[in-house]
């Protein structure tokens, strides 16, 4: 299969659903990390220029570990846009993917670009022609990611640690930081929900698409 996942920024989709995407990854599919910003302003007292240099480095060395492919969509941390432009791009964007399966942001996030990644999201997958999974992931919940309650769970006990590599690419954010905000215990109580050591979940966009494609991992 083709998955595509849409992040605010670099670090997000790696520390939301690096996990799943590993594991996608890692049974051959074709994984693509579609990062919104580059994360220009990530960096206390760099230009934006120098930040989104240092970041866009992060994200790609992250992506190795994970095996998957990073894109940049070209929209600049902190000024986000949500408007007719930005969703024909967007759908452009993912379409020349083709998914089957596709992760983003939980639309009720503290932080505006992840809003802006999961409403672009949301609105191509209401607009396209091409059926697709949508599926949203969570980040520091509670502090960002707001109202979660998963549908789906993927068992990442396999690939914890490599996606705990991939999250500590991102030295410029604080990758100690990144897990101590809750992302070390989402894993675990998401695990105990899913009665494996580890775990990340989900909640599945239904509707007018495609069911529930986990079973077939």
């Amino acid at each position: 299969m083709k998955i595509a996942c849409i992040g605010g920024h670099p670090d997000d989709p790696e520390s939301g659903c690096g996990g799943t995407l590993a594991k996608f990854a890692g049974a051959g599919h074709d994984v693509t990390i579609i990062y919104l910003t580059r994360g220009e302003a990530g960096i206390e007292g760099k230009s934006h220029d120098e930040a989104a240099a240092i970041r866009t480095a992060e994200a790609t060395a992250a992506c190795k570990i994970l095996n998957v492919r990073p894109v940049f969509a070209g929209q600049i941390d902190g000024d986000t846009v949500v408007n007719t432009e930005w969703i024909q791009k967007m759908g452009e964007l993912i379409a020349s993917e083709k998914p089957e399966v596709v992760f983003t942001h939980w639309p009720i996030d503290s932080h505006k670009d992840h809003q802006a990644a999961s409403l672009l999201t949301i609105q191509t997958w209401m607009r396209s022609p091409q059926k697709f999974g949508l599926y949203f992931f969570e980040v520091c919940a509670g502090e960002q990611t707001m109202g979660f309650h998963p549908t789906d769970y993927v068992d990442i006990t396999d690939t914890q640690q490599q996606k705990r590599k991939a999250v500590f690419c991102h030295t410029s954010q604080d990758p100690d930081g990144i897990y101590a905000c809750g992302h070390a215990s989402m894993e675990d109580f998401r695990g105990r929900a899913f009665g494996v050591r580890a775990a990340e979940g989900f909640v599945h966009m239904t509707g007018r698409k495609m069911g529930n494609l986990f079973p077939s991992m």
